[in-house]
């Protein structure tokens, strides 16, 4: 697994994408698994599905650079925690390529996606007409994965479910660049919040972005 992006964001927060290349068996052998996570691979189908899987755990374990087993689980909204740790982690994954967040003290969350142009005729289903009314995301591919990708990565931040897409994130206008930040207001139960979210797009073009908040 060759990283292809390895980031200390701040003192406490750092994010890694590893390209993923190795079969199902090397993946397994750099785990130690315990009977719940035999239980999930079980229902996982042979294929993507089971290496990213595996892979965001293989790279979860490389970051913290333990050789100690790490109990990784999914809480009642499907959101990552340690519980063995106080840390905060967000997963991605997306086609060759899987991406881990760790935040010591502070919610985090990332999105890593393959820009394919069938993204045009979803893009009703997560912009509202003021976003898509922007110029540098309407018609612009790279500009939708980047609303997309920072919508999710806020909704993976928040790790509760109800958060919709359209009618509580709100893009605010940005400059589109290779490698860029932007503004989002977040409409919570607990009140309106503005995030900034990072993104950037890979050589292999892959967008991701990532919040720390």
């Amino acid at each position: 697994m060759p990283v292809i992006f390895n980031k200390d964001i701040d003192d406490d927060t750092m994010l890694a994408v590893w390209k993923i290349e190795e079969t199902e068996e090397q993946l397994m052998s750099g785990l130690q698994l315990k009977q719940h996570e035999l239980d999930i691979i079980s229902t996982l189908n042979n294929g993507k599905r089971l290496l990213h899987w595996l892979s965001t755990r293989v790279l979860l374990r490389t970051m913290l650079n333990t050789s100690e087993y790490i109990d990784c689980r999914m809480d009642e909204h499907g959101k990552p925690y340690l519980p063995n740790l106080g840390y905060h982690i967000s997963l991605s994954h997306s086609y060759d390529y899987a991406a881990v967040i760790i935040g010591r003290t502070k919610p985090v969350g990332v999105d890593i996606e393959l820009i394919k142009h069938k993204i045009k005729s979803i893009r009703h289903k997560f912009l509202s007409d003021s976003e898509l009314a922007q110029k540098q995301i309407g018609d612009n591919i790279e500009g939708l994965y980047v609303c997309w990708c920072a919508k999710e990565a806020i909704y993976k931040w928040n790790g509760r479910k109800g958060l919709e897409f359209k009618q509580d994130i709100h893009i605010r206008p940005f400059k589109l660049k290779g490698k860029g930040s932007l503004n989002a207001l977040v409409d919570l139960p607990e009140g309106t919040k503005e995030l900034t979210v990072d993104y950037f797009k890979t050589g292999d073009d892959y967008m991701l972005g990532y919040v720390v908040a």
